[in-house]
């Protein structure tokens, strides 16, 4: 069976004005699997739409799994260590989220709804203010991935 990797930060990447800092995301990560604890993370947002969108649904149709991971120690410079293998049966999924200019000011708009920014960060693991950071390089004329580790959707 296939597995597909999606490594979550220990910690804000050197571009980031929170650099260094941790980002918590397993906790948040494991909060959004119980149901328990105050922020949650409930998916990732990922470049390269048609990539993720082909792996998630080998996931959805049962030929493949994600490994959730995080790395033991500085990214790409130590192992990694598997926080969760996760399949259909517990609610992954995916969305594209794009982006539209509405007087000048980006929205983010996931299907075929409308998505508040903040709500989006919030579920992200992130503040939007941070949210925002970690994406400010990104092209966003193109379409991101949100990736979902449970079966909540927009």
């Amino acid at each position: 069976m296939k597995t597909y990797v999606i490594t979550l930060a220990k910690t804000f990447p050197a571009w980031h004005p929170r650099k260094g800092e941790p980002t918590e995301f397993l906790e948040r990560f494991l909060n959004g699997q119980t149901g328990t604890g105050d922020v949650k993370k409930l998916h990732t947002v990922r470049a390269n739409y048609p990539l993720w969108e082909k792996r998630i649904k080998e996931v959805q149709n049962g030929n493949a799994v994600l490994s959730v991971r995080q790395w033991s120690g500085r990214p790409y410079a130590s192992k990694q260590v598997e926080i969760a293998r996760l399949t259909a049966a517990d609610g992954v999924g995916i969305q594209k989220l794009e982006l539209i200019n509405v007087y000048g000011c980006n929205r983010p708009i996931v299907g075929i709804g409308d998505a508040n920014f903040h709500l989006l960060s919030k579920h992200d693991g992130l503040s939007y203010q941070d949210w925002a950071n970690w994406f400010k390089n990104y092209d966003m004329t193109k379409p991101l991935a949100i990736i979902h580790f449970t079966s909540f959707r927009y």
